[in-house]
């Protein structure tokens, strides 16, 4: 049989978190995040705009450091150490991609945990691995909000998370397997991809490949999480999942844009407020 497919759109979700964002950062008084972007990407270039316009509406003021391309790693560290050191900053972002001399595991160690608000820091990793408290990667923690927000359980689930870095597929196994969900994690080794997903009740595609998850890498009735963000040549995005394709065959499907992307930003600024009340607070 074939499924009216459902569009877990991100809009609503992220209105709850931006209100509570506004709400932190009303209550700290001044709030600030920064964002040090070292490449000319346009995916980058609008991710960070769209960060920058939902900050001015909740009072958060976000400010971009642009870098040249080719800035050396050692430029970007200090960049990210004085940021650290800078008390009326309390979010720091390191976004990517970045020069290809630069590593964004090695670098993200100068952005202090406390201001981490986008998980990077591999001590952040390190401690949501463990089962500790930490800022975890937004687009990891999108993806658990969103399908929360649509009402889709996880305990006893099987997932399949189609991807494996440190920004979405890694983390967000540990976010699934804390919420008592059955997680396989593919990648582009994985001998048969189709075979891997199609027995998952979720396949979340989050490897940057337009078009990646068709029809046959679906079990009827799965749900979909495209976190795919891709350029097109008209300016746009598009996904990792091929709507059309999987028309008739998923339950659910996030949409490109409007699904995971809103949720991402909004957690970003309310880890960011989280951040500040706890700067003010004494680091408590």
């Amino acid at each position: 049989m074939g499924y009216e497919m459902v569009e877990l759109g991100g809009a609503a979700r992220a209105g709850e978190l931006r209100r509570e964002a506004r709400d932190l950062a009303e209550a700290v008084g001044q709030v600030r995040l920064v964002v040090v972007v070292a490449t000319d990407d346009e995916s980058t270039a609008w991710y960070v705009r769209s960060i920058t316009r939902a900050a001015e509406k909740v009072g958060i003021d976000c400010t971009t450091v642009k870098l040249p391309p080719d800035t050396k790693p050692a430029a970007i560290r200090e960049e990210l150490l004085a940021l650290s050191a800078d008390k009326t900053v309390h979010g720091v972002i390191l976004q990517t991609p970045l020069p290809p001399a630069a590593k964004a595991a090695d670098l993200a160690g100068a952005i202090a945990p406390e201001k981490d608000v986008d998980g990077a820091n591999p001590l952040s990793l390190g401690r949501l691995a463990a089962g500790l408290p930490a800022f975890a990667p937004a687009t990891a923690e999108a993806v658990v909000s969103l399908l929360d927000a649509h009402g889709v359980a996880l305990a006893g689930r099987t997932v399949a998370v189609v991807g494996r870095s440190t920004v979405v597929g890694k983390p967000l196994a540990h976010l699934l397997l804390d919420r008592d969900a059955t997680v396989t994690v593919c990648h582009s080794r994985t001998a048969d991809l189709a075979a891997a997903t199609r027995t998952a009740d979720i396949v979340v595609a989050a490897a940057g490949r337009p078009g990646l998850i068709r029809a046959e890498h679906l079990a009827p009735g799965a749900v979909v999480v495209d976190v795919g963000t891709n350029a097109t040549e008209d300016g746009g995005l598009t996904g990792d999942v091929d709507a059309e394709s999987v028309a008739g065959r998923a339950a659910a499907l996030s949409p490109v844009p409007g699904g995971v992307g809103p949720v991402t930003t909004a957690l970003l600024l309310r880890h960011t407020a989280l951040a500040a009340q706890r700067a003010a607070a004494g680091g408590q």
